[in-house]
């Protein structure tokens, strides 16, 4: 098996065993690393049976809502323990279909990370709102021209990484949580020099359950964008940034 998958969950019973058992049904099934974060609808624990069923079914139980940017991490050092080539980022909810992996595992042969993008030609959206397409749209030309991201679509979470960007990524240094994660993780890999490639997705809300974007995920990636900016052309830090104090009172 050359292939994991991480995949944070919060509240996703509805969908998980489904998704499990999409995965399961690729051509080459990827072991799938899931980090649940003490979800109060039993996801975690139709997490364990579905792993009891599956030996390449893997699980972490965090205390609370932690954040997807710590889920992450915790999902990528538990992969790394193994001898997977590629490891894999995807929501729980259907918004990322399974049926795209073999191609970001394909296109990940000439490029160190492979983004499941929207904006590229054949990509799209499909049952959106307005006010979430603006969202995405608006946040990913920022972070373009502040940060001079060259992916089209820099806060997509369905991603495909060489093993060996994420053992030469300090992890553990990665200030932002929720999706602003996404952006920072993009912006520290292409400042070490990886490929980063697109490939075309059709990226569909959540098929149940409810969508976790809030107001305050919004200020957080604004956040992100002008800390990682004002870094980039001044250097240290924003002069009102108070280093952890920072991280705690953002990830309330």
């Amino acid at each position: 098996m050359r292939a994991a998958v991480v995949i944070p969950t919060y509240n996703e019973r509805e969908n998980i065993e489904e998704l499990v058992g999409e995965l399961q049904n690729l051509s080459e099934p990827p072991a799938i690393f899931i980090v649940d974060d003490g979800s109060p609808d039993g996801t975690g624990e139709l997490a364990d049976a579905l792993a009891e069923a599956g030996s390449s079914i893997h699980v972490r139980h965090r205390a609370g809502k932690l954040g997807l940017g710590t889920a992450h991490i915790a999902g990528f050092k538990d992969a790394l323990r193994g001898d997977y080539q590629y490891i894999l980022t995807m929501d729980a909810d259907f918004s990322h279909h399974p049926q795209y992996i073999p191609a970001l595992i394909e296109a990940c042969h000439d490029y160190d990370v492979v983004i499941g993008s929207r904006y590229v030609t054949e990509g799209g959206t499909r049952y959106c709102r307005l006010s979430r397409r603006v969202f995405s749209r608006t946040a990913n030309l920022v972070a373009r021209v502040v940060l001079g991201l060259q992916a089209h679509d820099c806060t997509a979470g369905f991603r495909c990484y060489r093993r060996q960007v994420l053992e030469s990524t300090d992890l553990d240094a990665i200030f932002s949580d929720g999706y602003s994660f996404l952006m920072e993780m993009l912006y520290r890999i292409q400042e070490q020099g990886f490929r980063i490639g697109e490939v075309p997705i059709v990226y569909e809300d959540r098929w149940q359950g409810r969508s976790k974007i809030s107001r305050q995920e919004v200020f957080k990636a604004m956040y992100t964008v002008l800390r990682l900016g004002w870094s980039q052309r001044i250097g240290g830090p924003l002069p009102f940034s108070r280093d952890g104090r920072e991280r705690s009172r953002w990830n309330m």
